[in-house]
């Protein structure tokens, strides 16, 4: 079930501001019975109509992004910069689940489908985002059990994290380390990384819970299969 106006801005007939301004105003109608309070629920098999015309239902798409360095991670840009929406070929109105940003790279999945969205969004759900990060410096044994058991970020204590040094530079005064968690605060893994006193040089998310990068380039996308998209139902959607 899903509020009203998110269902009529999903099918891309407007946006969520208008269809609550149409619903407020007495023209949406569901099963024949007129609907004008904002936060009535509705299910794919009601009967949405809007004046007289019967709302359409948009079949769902579900792309997993190699996202390139140098892109926005949003569905339009004031300043005229690459979204990563201009990278996929459809018609479809996609959004990014989640945001990567500018100068990150990795795995980013985009849809129209709002509860697959929020499934892979919901802190309950704790959906593991793998990342590789770049740092100037090397960690030491002890900093990266302070990653692991959290640190202090904005005032608050991240969760408990997966930590594993991949490579060191000794030369080059630099390391590779592999974190993986399962929160998505504004620029987490970088602040995580400057609480314990270093800086992320390059940062890529490898994995968003199975969906992983193999097989593609930095700026290509594929689509995910009726498979993969309903393992991410089964294993988080009840959780939420």
């Amino acid at each position: 079930m899903e509020r009203l106006q998110k269902v009529i801005a999903s099918s891309g007939y407007c946006s969520r501001r208008k269809a609550e301004d149409l619903i407020v105003s007495g023209k949406v109608y569901v099963n024949g019975k007129k609907v004008d309070t904002l936060g009535y629920k509705v299910s794919g098999n009601d009967i949405i109509k809007i004046g007289n015309e019967i709302l359409k239902k948009e079949d769902f798409e579900y792309y997993l992004l190699y996202k390139p360095r140098g892109v926005i991670t949003s569905v339009s840009d004031d300043k005229k910069r690459k979204t990563v929406v201009d990278l996929i070929d459809t018609d479809k109105r996609i959004y990014p689940v989640g945001r990567l940003d500018y100068d990150t790279t990795g795995a980013l999945i985009l849809t129209n489908d709002g509860v697959f969205a929020n499934t892979l969004m919901h802190p309950k759900n704790k959906v593991e985002k793998e990342y590789v990060a770049k740092v100037k410096g090397i960690l030491t044994p002890v900093d990266i059990d302070r990653l692991k058991k959290g640190v202090i970020i904005d005032g608050v204590k991240t969760s408990r994290s997966k930590v594993k040094m991949v490579k060191v530079d000794k030369k080059k005064n630099t390391c590779l380390v592999r974190l993986t968690i399962h929160e998505g605060k504004n620029h987490q893994v970088k602040k995580m990384f400057n609480s314990i006193g270093y800086d992320v040089l390059k940062l890529k998310r490898e994995r968003i819970d199975f969906l992983d990068l193999r097989g593609l380039k930095s700026g290509e996308y594929r689509k995910l299969s009726i498979k993969e998209v309903k393992k991410i139902y089964s294993k988080h959607l009840n959780k939420s």
